[in-house]
């Protein structure tokens, strides 16, 4: 039996967060939707989790800011950044830190599978990938 990936999908856009949690599970992933980083943080899932979509912006810890702490907490999770303001230093600095990959929203079903597959085959590491 294959085990599915649990993909955490952390966003204060509701519409955002209910449509792709909605397409991961049509695609055969364990989705679950958290409002906030700190919501995320307080469930069960953070240690099931093996791949992390979460908005750069957001009120209190954005994403790159979640990413950062758990690197610096010893559970790096793979970490897929998405952002309606796109930002050229913000993408740079996220992929130098080593998340699995940066998107503009709206994004295509394409370039997210990619990015969770990327994620997913090359894990996360406690230094930038190099691509």
């Amino acid at each position: 039996m294959t085990i599915k990936p649990s993909i955490a999908v952390i966003d204060d856009d509701e519409s955002v967060r209910e449509a792709t949690t909605g397409l991961l599970r049509s695609l055969g992933f364990i989705a679950k939707g958290f409002c906030s980083a700190e919501d995320f943080l307080k469930s069960n899932r953070l240690h099931i989790t093996n791949c992390l979509i979460a908005d750069v912006r957001m009120p209190g810890t954005g994403g790159l800011a979640l990413y950062g702490q758990l690197i610096a907490a010893g559970s790096p999770i793979p970490t897929i950044l998405i952002t309606a303001y796109p930002d050229d230093a913000v993408r740079e600095r996220a992929l130098n830190a080593g998340v699995a990959g940066y998107l503009v929203k709206p994004f295509s079903e394409k370039e997210l599978v990619s990015c969770i597959d990327f994620a997913l085959k090359h894990k996360v590491l406690l230094s930038p990938v190099k691509r």
